[in-house]
């Protein structure tokens, strides 16, 4: 798997996530400044409302673009062994059932998944309890993941 085109459609994948969220911040900051929304009396909370949408958008905006600066960083700092996992690797897992399943160990966007080379790749960060989990694993080991009160048990099968 090619992690340079991978990390190139997740660098996509967060842009558009991105515009998306400056365009939603954008309406709901025209519509908590729009005159027709000014508060008739004690009761009409839409403005009041309309601005706490667009305080909160703004925020996503600005967490949006730190996921974007932080997948560059990454991108130009790329691990170059592959002999323990670390932040940066593609890491092939398989389940008890001898399953594959694929995971990038990225520094945030936590659960996205992309589709690459017909494969889907979730993203994990370290500090989630599946990353935590993965840091530091070899070839051949076992991780268990335990989420809430359900544990899953992976093979690590190639660290990329």
């Amino acid at each position: 798997m090619n992690k340079q085109m991978l990390l190139e459609q997740i660098q996509v994948r967060l842009q558009q996530t991105l515009e998306a969220a400056t365009e939603a911040a954008l309406r709901a900051y025209n519509t908590a400044t729009d005159d027709e929304n000014i508060a008739e009396n004690q009761y009409d909370t839409l403005a009041l409302e309309a601005s706490y949408l667009a305080h909160g958008q703004a925020q996503r905006v600005e967490e949006c673009k730190a996921d974007v600066i932080a997948y560059q960083a990454l991108q130009a700092n790329l691990p170059k062994a592959f002999d323990t996992v670390l932040l940066g690797h593609i890491v092939t897992l398989a389940d008890e059932d001898d399953n594959k399943r694929f995971v990038f160990l990225g520094p945030s966007s936590g659960g996205l998944v992309v589709t690459f080379d017909q494969y889907s790749v979730t993203i994990v960060t370290p500090t989630s309890p599946f990353g935590d989990a993965l840091i530091g694993r070899e070839i051949g080991e076992e991780v268990d993941v335990h989420i809430g009160d359900k544990v899953t048990w992976y093979e690590v099968m190639a660290i990329n």
